[in-house]
């Protein structure tokens, strides 16, 4: 056999073998299949909800008398109270809900004026509201509007009287979950109790309240 013969025969084994041996090597495996990932559950507001606030209150009491004129006491303290509610979500992001809440307040403020000395005072308000909210999953914010509920204390020329007055409140705040039970606020309201007429001695005295308070608070959500 000639040498040309002999390297063609080699190099046609050569070539035969090596796709034998490409077969015996370990074949890549297929790629898996993509799965998209699990969506994150959306936080659920819908409930009922208890808890507790704490924070400051700004007070007016503007009072007329023929004597005096128009005068206004203002003070301010610290309040705190209890809150309670239920929230709906109407649609993924949108929730209507309704709440009461008990707060006490320390707001007690004397006046002289034209030498009457004219003391207004209040020591707790009650609001019942709706609530409106804008939801952004685990946050939230919120408007807030109803009734109000507060009393007004007057003394003056020794003698001393006191009202609960009804009137209207509005206002605004924050929400987030801090747990999957427990949410943290910051809320601002605005409260007017109206006019109350009070006949202290010879005089007749007509006082308007009004509050502003700012408010921190938790709540557990059942």
């Amino acid at each position: 056999m000639t040498r040309s013969a002999v390297a063609a025969l080699t190099i046609a084994a050569a070539l035969g073998a090596g796709p034998a041996l490409a077969a015996d090597l370990p074949q890549p495996s297929e790629p898996m299949p993509y799965a998209d990932p699990v969506p994150a559950e959306r936080f659920d507001w819908s409930g009922f909800y208890f808890g507790g606030h704490a924070g400051w209150t700004w007070s007016d009491s503007e009072t007329r008398n023929g004597v005096t004129g128009r005068f206004t006491n203002r003070d301010n303290g610290v309040s705190g109270g209890v809150h309670a509610g239920y929230n709906h979500m109407l649609t993924p992001n949108f929730l209507l809900g309704a709440e009461a809440d008990f707060t006490f307040s320390d707001i007690d403020e004397t006046r002289t004026v034209a030498g009457v000395s004219y003391r207004t005072s209040s020591d707790w308000n009650s609001t019942i509201r709706g609530r409106a909210g804008w939801v952004f999953d685990r946050f939230m914010v919120f408007g807030t509007g109803g009734l109000a509920i507060g009393d007004l204390g007057v003394s003056a020329n020794g003698v001393s009287d006191s009202a609960t007055r009804v009137g209207w409140t509005a206002g605004a705040g924050m929400e987030a979950l801090v747990t999957e039970n427990v949410t943290a606020r910051v809320e601002y309201q605005y409260q007017d109790y109206g006019s109350e007429t009070f006949t202290l001695g010879a005089q007749s005295y007509k006082t308007d309240l009004t509050n502003n308070q700012v408010r921190f608070g938790l709540s557990y959500k059942f």
